[in-house]
């Protein structure tokens, strides 16, 4: 029975739990074929109340996953959170996977920025999706990574259109607090997948956005390409069309291609 009335879910949960479309499960010989390797995870018990098992089929060529399932008993809000997660880590490598937080997926099924999607005393049940997860993908550690950030980790969804209200108005200080807010909370958590990071330096013209990079990002050769791309065209959906995004070179050590 479930303790918590579905108000206090968001309705992008809500509409995960009724509309589940990745519940299900691989045969062991599924992936082999096409060179995957079937990985399975899983956490909790039956007998306890709540069980989560993720199936990852995982290129053994370059540990990327190409295709997931999984099997859900317990608290629905558990099955809307798996969801979540297979729309997270669909394309990822098993290393981003590892850096799949809780605030990720609350972040990823919220309906506003600021208004948690999962009520707080469901927190374990996101624990246990990323146990489940982390069990899964230590078995597919001996397989080599390859190009690991040739794709940003950036989810498409952040980039629906909901410009900041009175953007027009606001003083230069309060337009860069807004961006570097939008930065931490709709980029950085992703942008963690690659053990990177970014952030703000100034806004010219209140325009364009000096950004510079972090960790893996500065040598990461999508970080002037598909990266700096994605977080262009969020700072354009979350704020203002006007924006663009220009990284500090002197931040920057990429290798020759």
């Amino acid at each position: 029975m479930n303790p918590f009335p579905w108000t206090e879910y968001s309705n992008k949960l809500t509409e995960k739990i009724l509309n589940p479309k990745n519940f299900g499960a691989f045969a062991s010989d599924d992936g082999k074929p096409h060179g995957m390797r079937l990985v399975i995870g899983e956490e909790g018990s039956i007998a306890s109340g709540n069980h989560i098992r993720f199936y990852l089929l995982v290129d053994e060529e370059d540990g990327v996953i190409a295709d997931l399932k999984y099997q859900a008993f317990g608290d629905p809000a558990l099955i809307g959170a798996a969801e979540f997660t297979v729309e997270i880590l669909l394309r990822k490598n098993y290393d981003q996977a590892r850096r799949v937080s809780a605030e990720m997926i609350d972040h990823r099924a919220r309906d506003f920025a600021h208004i948690p999607a999962f009520p707080k005393e469901l927190s374990p049940h996101l624990n246990l999706i990323l146990s489940a997860i982390e069990n899964g993908v230590e078995k597919c550690s001996d397989i080599p990574l390859s190009n690991p950030y040739e794709s940003p980790p950036v989810p498409s969804n952040a980039m629906e259109m909901e410009e900041y209200p009175g953007w027009e108005i606001l003083s230069p200080e309060e337009k860069l607090e807004v961006i570097r807010n939008v930065i931490q909370e709709e980029v950085q958590p992703y942008i963690a997948l690659d053990a990177g990071g970014v952030q703000v330096l100034k806004l010219n013209q209140e325009k364009e956005v000096i950004i510079a990079y972090e960790g893996a990002c500065t040598t990461c050769p999508s970080s002037v390409g598909a990266t700096l791309q994605s977080i262009e065209q969020i700072l354009k959906a979350k704020i203002h069309g006007s924006l663009t995004v220009t990284p500090d070179p002197s931040f920057l050590n990429l290798s020759p291609s």
